[in-house]
């Protein structure tokens, strides 16, 4: 049977709210898939900030309007879980680790690894970030300029996902990953492509059917479990099989000493090694990018980081960076990882006016909702000046969630991007190449210049101190 076929025969529960046809879907389909930003964009464009889609059974419905993405994600957030297509594609890699997993399992976990992602413990481990950043830049970008200057095209997409993974390594597991890194790298960019197919599929798909999708996700599975399975034994091994010492202060020690089996250590191991190094990778790359078109935000940002006493701390607040945070903020504003989220109502609830049974399924778009003209004047243009207002565009800003399950690595995440970007400020200036377009946005996991961040990077003449 056809996929518009199936689609003709869905009988959605009719809440009122306008939306695309089941035919419209069927036609729509392959371009749905290859470029749902698009997608979501035309939708709520045409249907307004509710939107329904033809789903059997409870409603689907696409939230654009903040208020109605506050309520699910924050006021009633109890009533909202994970129980979704989405996450369950992205546990079938990660396993029920703290961002697939729902409650109870998730409260317990959440507050296991909270202490390490505490500002003292950040703080701990910040030289160890920026060692990360130090290798990166220090052994690639000479390579592409020359070590005593010059100017040559780097991608500088391969060079932040390289610092992204060695700094979770690094950070949350006191492990140089470097022996790993090639395995994790093709792994978790495998599994990435395969989990994004998986959570826009309109039909459901038998876990053990042998597809080829289902194969390769098994064999990014298995390479994911190898290296995790490896950092767990050598963790153990520092420690001494007899030991009862504690295995040390990071994420991976915390969850050692709490009991969890090695099968749950590694849910939440995979877990931080996926989001963690894939989100921030994705989001220094479009922060680069957005810094080489406007040369005058990237000379005042170089500017305050000089100014700046001393290393930069990963806890770096809005008081000593005010301009350098901003522009972070602006660039997660254009170009947020997570450009969708998803809950389904564990009750019937009222959503925008509307009464929505248990079951339905809320889709919400920090990239819809980042873009939405009436918070944010000019939505498409890159202007940091806006975050300098600390309430600026609040109700209308989600780059790391909203709510109680607001991302747990937030100001890890934020920390790290200005340490990086200090690294390659310093000695380094970025440009567009002649003949530049954008890359287009590729909605993966997080979302990705399709094809890399081809960037010219010149080397500074003078280095500071």
């Amino acid at each position: 049977m056809s996929i518009a076929t199936r689609l003709q025969e869905m009988q959605p529960t009719d809440i009122g709210v306008p939306g695309p046809t089941s035919l419209d879907m069927a036609r729509g389909f392959r371009s749905i898939r290859a470029d749902p930003l698009s997608f979501l964009s035309a939708v709520s464009e045409l249907y307004g900030d509710l939107v329904s889609f033809p789903v059997p059974g409870a409603p689907a419905l696409l939230l654009n309007d903040p208020e109605a993405v506050r309520h699910v994600l924050q006021t009633s957030a109890r009533g909202w879980g994970k129980d979704t297509v989405q996450y369950a594609a992205l546990a079938r890699v990660t396993g029920p680790g703290l961002l697939a997993s729902a409650e109870p399992s998730w409260i317990d976990h959440r507050r296991l690894a909270a202490p390490a992602f505490h500002h003292q413990p950040l703080e701990a481990v910040g030289e160890q970030v920026r060692a990360a950043a130090r290798s990166a830049v220090g052994v690639r970008l000479p390579v592409a300029v020359g070590a005593g200057g010059g100017t040559g095209v780097v991608d500088v997409a391969a060079l932040t996902h390289t610092i992204g993974l060695d700094a979770v390594g690094r950070a949350l597991f006191s492990a140089d990953l470097s022996g790993q890194a090639q395995t994790l790298l093709d792994a978790t960019s495998d599994a990435a492509e395969l989990v994004v197919r998986l959570g826009r599929a309109i039909l459901p798909r038998a876990h053990w059917t042998p597809t080829r999708l289902n194969v390769r996700l098994r064999s990014a599975r298995r390479r994911l479990d190898t290296a995790s399975a490896e950092i767990i034994a050598q963790r153990r091994a520092r420690n001494g099989r007899a030991s009862t010492a504690p295995h040390g202060d990071d994420l991976l020690g915390l969850l050692l000493d709490s009991g969890l089996t090695d099968a749950e250590v590694r849910d939440e191991l995979v877990t931080m090694i996926v989001a963690g190094h894939e989100t921030v990778a994705a989001s220094l790359a479009w922060t680069f990018m957005l810094l080489a078109e406007h040369p005058e935000v990237q000379d005042r940002t170089r500017a305050e980081l000089a100014a700046h006493p001393g290393p930069v701390s990963l806890v770096a607040t809005r008081e000593a960076l005010p301009w350098t945070r901003a522009v972070i903020d602006e660039a997660l504003r254009l170009f947020p990882p997570a450009w969708a989220l998803s809950r389904r109502s564990l009750r019937d609830d009222v959503v925008a006016g509307h009464d929505v049974p248990a079951g339905t399924l809320a889709i919400i778009s920090p990239w819809l909702v980042h873009r939405r003209p009436d918070p944010w004047t000019a939505p498409l243009a890159f202007r940091p000046e806006r975050f300098l207002d600390p309430g600026a565009g609040r109700t209308a800003y989600l780059p790391f969630g909203q709510g109680p399950r607001l991302c747990i690595g937030r100001e890890f995440a934020l920390g790290e991007m200005v340490m990086v970007l200090d690294e390659v400020l310093r000695e380094h200036r970025l440009d567009v190449p002649e003949g530049w377009s954008r890359p287009e946005p590729q909605a993966r996991v997080a979302v990705h210049p399709r094809g890399g961040m081809p960037l010219l990077v010149t080397r500074l003449d003078r280095a500071r101190a």
